[in-house]
């Protein structure tokens, strides 16, 4: 039987690797989790943080409300607690429409780095 390679998902995060993916504090995630309920990891023996792929989603969602909507914290809260799953289709639909105009300006930059480069 062939070996087969496994695609192997981290199961667990810690909270620097957290504030590293969203290039905050790890003071900011503390402090997050105090002010949003939906936010609360898993402690290990150790007293450690560990964050879930579920609690880095809940992690983007209020990134984005706060830091890349302007959203005050209560506001933040209110707006979860309201439309928290049709949130997250919209900051998912948001973050793939950036990437997409993100590839075309970046092929737009090199249309024009070749169009320049071509003489007539």
């Amino acid at each position: 039987m062939p070996y087969k390679e496994r695609n192997i998902e981290k199961q667990y995060f810690t909270i620097g690797e957290v504030a590293a993916q969203f290039k905050v504090a790890e003071s900011l995630v503390r402090f997050w989790e105090t002010e949003f309920e939906e936010l609360r990891p898993r402690r290990s023996k150790k007293g450690n943080r560990l964050y879930t792929p579920q609690d880095i989603e809940v992690f983007r969602t209020i990134y984005h409300l706060v830091k890349e909507r302007g959203y005050t914290i209560p506001g933040a809260r209110d707006m979860l607690k309201q439309k928290g799953p049709q949130l997250k289709e919209k900051i998912d639909v948001v973050q793939s429409l950036e990437k997409v105009r993100a590839f075309l300006v970046s092929l737009k930059k090199e249309v024009d780095a070749a169009g320049k480069a071509e003489p007539e």
